[in-house]
C-alpha cells in the first residue's frame, strides 16, 4: 500500500484550487501543495484577505482560511512541489484549439504535454499522476509515452479522476459528491495499488458506493460523455421555447410536466439565452472531433446540433432585442445586468453575455454592465478575446459600472444574462423611472416576474413564453 504524504496539483485554477483545498481540509496529515506558473494568481491565493482569493464559491475562502499554511500552499515553484510529491495532479487549462487540425473542435493539449515533461525532468522516483483536466480519450497512453520515455527511469502511474463540479456549488459538490470516479491500470498489480492510493484520499469523506473504479479510457470518456448529456437537455428544452414563443406555450409549464416523468427528471430542463462555462462546448466539440476522427460522422453531426442550437439561441435574443427596439439599436445604451456564466461564480468562459453584447456591439449599441463579481479588466478580456473589433473600441463603447441602478439609468432596454439572485430584489420601479421610454426589459434567465414588471410599465420579454 502506497500511503501519499505529499500532494502537488499543477494548476491553480477553477478546478485545481478548490478540490484541492477540500483534499487539504480533510486530510489534514497530507501536505498539498497547488502550483501554477502564474505569479500574479499565486499572489491572490496567498494574499492575507482570502475574501481576495481569485475565485469566487460560496465557502471556499473559509475552507481556504482553515487550511492554508497548516497543510495547504500555493507556490510559483513548480519543480521543487513535483520532486517532493508522490502524487501529482494534473490541472492546467485543455481549451479548444485555435490552430492547425482540428482547429476550432480538438482539445489543444500543449499544457498537458508540457506538464508531463516538466514532470518527467524532475522526478527523481516513483509518482502517481492523475489527469484532473477534461482530456480526450487515450490522452493518458500519451502522459505515459512522455513520462516513461524522456523520464530518469522512473516508474510513472497514470490515473483519471475527473471533475463533476459546477461552479457556484463547487464546494458542496466535492464534499457530497454523486460520484468520484477514478480510472487507472485496474489489470495490473502496480496500477490497482496507484488507484487504492487515491480511493484511500477520498475516503476520508466520500463513502465507499460513491467512489467508482473503472479502467482508464472508461473514466476519460465518461467526463465528456456526462457533459455532452447535461448540455444535450440545455438545447432541448431552448430549442422548445422558440417553439412555445411561436405557439402561446410557456416553456416553464412544459419544462414542469416533461419533469415530472421520472424517467426525465426536472434537472437542467431550465430554458434560457444559453449555456456557457469551460466545459460544456469545449467537450462537446472534443467529442465531435474524436467522433469524427474515427469515421463516425452520424455520432458527430448529432453531438454538435447541440452547439448548433446554443449558438443559436444567444444570437436569437440579441436580434430580439434589436426587432423589439424598432429595427435599430445605433446609438442605443443597452444596460447587461450579469456577465459571469451563471450565478455564484466570477467565471465568464462561453458566458452569453459576451455574444449578445458582441452582437449588439456590432449594431452599434452603447453597452453598460453591470455584474456583482466579474471585473472589468475580465470583461474587456472577453470581448478583446473575439477580435471582433480593435481594443480601443471596446473601451470606448462598454462602460462597467458599480451597481446595477447605475446600469441601468437613462437605458433603452436592460438584459438580465446571468441569474444573480440580487436582481430579483432590485428597485425595478425605480429603475423604470429612471429609464428612457418606453423602457425595455428582456429576461434571458427566466428569472423575473411577468406581471409585476409589466404592471410597472415595462415591455417585457422572457425567453420561452
Amino acid at each position: 500500500m502506497t500511503t501519499i504524504k505529499n500532494i502537488c496539483c499543477i494548476g491553480a485554477g477553477y478546478v485545481g484550487g478548490p478540490t484541492m483545498a477540500i483534499i487539504a481540509q480533510k486530510c489534514p496529515d497530507i501536505k498539498v501543495t497547488v502550483v501554477d506558473i502564474n505569479e500574479k494568481r499565486i499572489a491572490a491565493w496567498n494574499d492575507e484577505d482570502v475574501n481576495k482569493i481569485p475565485i469566487y464559491e460560496p465557502g471556499l475562502s473559509e475552507i481556504v482560511k482553515e487550511a492554508k499554511g497548516r497543510n495547504l500552499f500555493f507556490s510559483t515553484d513548480v519543480d521543487s512541489a513535483i520532486d517532493n510529491a508522490e502524487m501529482i495532479f494534473i490541472s492546467v487549462n485543455t481549451p479548444t484549439k485555435t490552430y492547425g487540425m482540428g482547429k476550432g473542435m480538438a482539445a489543444d493539449l500543449k499544457y498537458i504535454e508540457l506538464c508531463a515533461r516538466q514532470i518527467a525532468r524532475v522526478a527523481k522516483n516513483d509518482k502517481i499522476v492523475v489527469e484532473k483536466s477534461t482530456l480526450p480519450v487515450r490522452t493518458a497512453q500519451a502522459l505515459k509515452d512522455i513520462l516513461e520515455n524522456t523520464g530518469n527511469g522512473v516508474d510513472f502511474q497514470i490515473l483519471s479522476n475527473p471533475e463533476f463540479l459546477a461552479e457556484g456549488t463547487a464546494v458542496e459538490d466535492l464534499n457530497n459528491p454523486d460520484r468520484v470516479l477514478i480510472g487507472g491500470d485496474i489489470d495490473t498489480a502496480e496500477g490497482k495499488k496507484a488507484v487504492q492510493s487515491l480511493v484511500d484520499i477520498y475516503s476520508n469523506w466520500v463513502p465507499a458506493e460513491h467512489i467508482l473504479t473503472t479502467n482508464i479510457w472508461s473514466s476519460e470518456l465518461s467526463k465528456l460523455t456526462a457533459n455532452a448529456f447535461l448540455a444535450q437537455r440545455v438545447s432541448s428544452i431552448n430549442a422548445m421555447s422558440e417553439l412555445c414563443e411561436k405557439t402561446g406555450a410557456n416553456v416553464n409549464e412544459v419544462a414542469k410536466a416533461v419533469g415530472m416523468d421520472s424517467r426525465i427528471g426536472s434537472k437542467f430542463l431550465q430554458s434560457s439565452v444559453g449555456f456557457g462555462g469551460s466545459c460544456f462546448q469545449k467537450d462537446i466539440l472534443n467529442l465531435v472531433y474524436i467522433a469524427k476522427s474515427f469515421g463516425l460522422n452520424e455520432v458527430a453531426d448529432f453531438w454538435e446540433q447541440v452547439i448548433i442550437l446554443n449558438d443559436h439561441q444567444k444570437r436569437r435574443f440579441a436580434a430580439n432585442i434589436v426587432k423589439t427596439l424598432f429595427n435599430t439599436v445605433s446609438g442605443k445604451k443597452i444596460t447587461i445586468l450579469g456577465w459571469a456564466f451563471k450565478k455564484d461564480t466570477n467565471d465568464t468562459r462561453e458566458s452569453a453575455a459576451i455574444y449578445v453584447s458582441d452582437y449588439l456591439l456590432n449594431e452599434q449599441a452603447e453597452i453598460v454592465v453591470y455584474d456583482p463579481k466579474v471585473t472589468a479588466e475580465q470583461i474587456y478580456a472577453d470581448l478583446d478575446y473575439l477580435g471582433t473589433r480593435p481594443d480601443s473600441e471596446n473601451r470606448s463603447l462598454v462602460k462597467v459600472v458599480n451597481t446595477a441602478e447605475e446600469a441601468c439609468k437613462d437605458s433603452h432596454a436592460v438584459a438580465v444574462l446571468t441569474e444573480w439572485d440580487e436582481f430579483k430584489e432590485l428597485d425595478w420601479k425605480k429603475i423604470y423611472d429612471d429609464m428612457l421610454k418606453p423602457a425595455f426589459l428582456f429576461d434571458g434567465r427566466r428569472l423575473l416576474d411577468r406581471k409585476t414588471k409589466e404592471e410597472l410599465g415595462f415591455e417585457f420579454y422572457a425567453i420561452g413564453s
